[in-house]
């Protein structure tokens, strides 16, 4: 009861998870950052949703640094919609 109650006076877990995004793009005030903090240490539930942000966002790192293996081909393009359209049979 307590903890519910702590939840709704400080921080809803609904922008817990906002400020975590914001936090991972490094735009939270000092202020933020304390009503986040103290959130997390209250709720087990937010604190496992940072910590699977955390990991997303090092493998989207990882894979955004290697452009040249991500970058797209106009032929793979026009592979995918011809597989697409088999598939539809169009």
């Amino acid at each position: 009861m307590l903890k519910k109650f702590i939840h709704l006076l400080f921080l809803p877990c609904s922008e817990a998870t906002l400020l975590m995004e914001k936090q991972n793009a490094e735009t939270i005030s000092k202020k933020e950052n304390r009503r986040l903090a103290l959130h997390l240490k209250i709720c087990k539930w937010c604190r496992a949703y940072q910590q699977k942000l955390k990991i997303l966002d090092d493998i989207l790192k990882r894979k955004c640094s290697h452009k040249k293996e991500n970058e797209i081909n106009p032929s793979d393009i026009q592979e995918f919609k011809h597989e697409v359209a088999k598939k539809l049979d169009l």
